[in-house]
């Protein structure tokens, strides 16, 4: 439609105005409507705004229907992002870095989203109004056209320069979006410890520099954009000067038949052709500023998971957990090992404590049971059966795990509760959180159960938020429930009874205790003493008090700090 609009102008100027016996697309119209110069002027004129209208009408449709497509791309792109980083084992998810990970399903899916809906508007439309306007230039003045050869590879050469130039910059600039996205990250989630330590300040001016770096590779990237638009305007505007000068002479001295209202049209389909050029370019240096988010994107679902699932989708038989000989590595170095040749065997129903300093392996022992991560070397064996061998739904179903710092979710109390079983009912919710001991904070809620928890809980105390993690995991009756310090936040008075409960209401579970207090493992059956990754005794209390020198110093140690915290 735009196409046909110079050639309209042409006629109404030619025809109408200076009428010229020889004026285009006079074979449209009658010789009576020619004769009548003001009738002529309105019909061409009416036939002008019909085509301007239909082309804004396609224009529109064009816009809504990219914008549909465009939303629905990135919402498929996001949506699978999400299930292939589900799909990661913890390594995996190590390998990228969380702030990573959501700058890649945000900025870079909505940077790709944006080329994609300039992609549609443009690969159709800019290609056909280039060649269509070239064409129909060379149509009415082929000797004048060739002013396009010279200025459009002119224009087309500084656009690839620029775009050459341009794609390093932009993949710095993701990079300096990753660095600002992990400063507020910490921000958010450690508040507390800055406001404590009254680091705010210091916080402030960390992240203004963060900021500023993120403004420079900005600024460095879009400096590029903003040349384009002068180079076009430059080129257009010498186009046009050019063919006003060489076309204006040849009018005013006749030398050829050039009429008034084709140099005009003329001067159109110029300006059409380095548009279209000029939107071919920008759509190209969009492109190559979402190629250095495609190839992040691409990182993400080229990762291949390090851990998927087994043959057999079996429910897991009963609480049995061996390990044979098992070794483990965070880096797959085995010159780096963070558990180093474990023989370890647990009966069915039997409550275990592990015990060890900081950094001994402890918490990298039970993620093997799951398979957050895969043995280095050796077995793990649940219920009988070598891990690898479950689909990871089947084992993790059989599986609660209850950490430090875990996760509550925004929404309601019964709402936390339900991750643990779907279907759960009200008094499943209340036999769980009678065991952890989370029922004597919730029934003095005036919501109870339907008491609506802010993000992260924060509207909890950390105990409180303990023990509804512990109710979670045991209202799911799993056949294994592993404690990884999860009551370092209650009182001693609280975690005695949380322990007595669990011993006489989940007798068939298979209970795995981690803790930093020797009173808070000393009744279970064996007591596991880590020592730098390696398994230094098992045995009772009474047992490893007697022939292991580790567990006793931790244990006189403690009992010391009793002693003199009560005086």
């Amino acid at each position: 439609m735009e196409i046909f609009i110079p050639l309209l102008m042409s006629a109404i100027v030619d025809g109408g105005l200076y009428r010229e016996e020889d004026f285009m697309l006079k074979f449209l119209f009658p010789q009576s409507l020619i004769d009548d110069r003001n009738a002529f002027v309105l019909v061409a004129g009416g036939i002008m705004v019909g085509v301007a209208c239909l082309s804004m009408v396609f224009g529109l449709l064009s816009a809504r229907l990219s914008a549909i497509a465009g939303q629905g791309f990135a919402k498929n792109l996001r949506s699978n992002l999400l299930e292939k980083i589900q799909s990661f084992s913890f390594s995996n998810t190590d390998h990228f870095s969380t702030p990573s990970l959501i700058t890649r399903a945000t900025t870079d899916v909505n940077t790709v989203r944006t080329s994609m809906l300039q992609l549609l508007r443009t690969v159709s439309r800019s290609p056909i109004m280039l060649a269509m306007a070239t064409v129909m230039a060379f149509t009415i003045s082929p000797h004048l056209a060739l002013i396009f050869l010279v200025a459009i590879p002119v224009l087309a050469l500084v656009l690839v320069i620029l775009m050459k130039i341009g794609q390093p910059r932009f993949r710095a600039m993701l990079i300096k979006m990753d660095a600002m996205n992990r400063a507020v990250q910490e921000n958010l989630i450690s508040s507390r410890v800055v406001k404590a330590y009254v680091r705010g300040d210091y916080e402030s001016e960390r992240f203004e520099q963060t900021a500023e770096n993120l403004r420079q590779a900005n600024l460095s990237s879009a400096r590029l954009f903003t040349l384009t638009g002068p180079i076009q305007m430059g080129i257009m505007w010498l186009c046009t000067v050019l063919l006003l000068l060489f076309g204006g002479r040849e009018i005013i001295f006749q030398t050829t038949g050039l009429l008034t209202g084709e140099l005009i049209s003329m001067v159109s389909y110029a300006t059409q052709a380095v548009n279209a050029l000029t939107m071919l370019s920008w759509l190209i240096m969009s492109m190559s500023r979402a190629q250095a988010s495609l190839v992040r994107i691409n990182e993400v679902f080229d990762e291949e998971a390090d851990i998927s699932d087994g043959p057999s989708d079996e429910p897991v038989r009963d609480g049995s957990v061996d390990f044979e000989d098992v070794s483990f590595s965070y880096s797959k170095d085995a010159e780096k090992p963070a558990l180093q040749h474990i023989t370890l065997h647990i009966r069915s129903g039997e409550t275990i404590g592990i015990i060890g300093g900081t950094g001994e392996g402890k918490s990298t022992l039970v993620n093997l049971i799951p398979r957050f991560y895969d043995a280095l070397s050796g077995t793990v064996r649940v219920g009988g059966r070598d891990v690898r061998d479950y689909t990871l739904e089947a084992l993790r179903g059989g599986v609660s795990m209850v950490l430090q710092n875990g996760t509550l979710f925004s929404g309601t109390i019964a709402d936390n509760l339900r991750w643990g079983k779907k279907d759960a009912t009200l008094e499943d919710m209340k036999e769980a959180c009678a065991i952890a001991c989370a029922d004597e904070y919730i029934d003095r809620f005036p919501e109870g159960y339907e008491t609506v928890l802010e993000q992260d809980a924060t509207n909890l105390s950390g105990g409180q938020r303990q023990r509804l993690r512990i109710a979670r995991a045991i209202i799911k009756k799993p056949k294994i429930l592993i404690l990884d310090d999860s009551t370092s936040a209650v009182d001693m008075a609280t975690d005695e009874h949380i322990r007595r409960a669990l011993r006489t209401s989940l007798k068939g579970t298979t209970k795995i205790i981690i803790a930093q207090r020797i009173a808070s493992i000393m009744t279970c059956d064996r007591i596991v003493v880590l020592d730098e990754g390696s398994l230094s005794d098992v045995g009772t209390h009474a047992e490893l008090m007697e022939r292991s020198h580790i567990y006793r110093d931790v244990y006189d140690s403690q009992m010391q700090q009793e002693v003199t915290a009560h005086g």
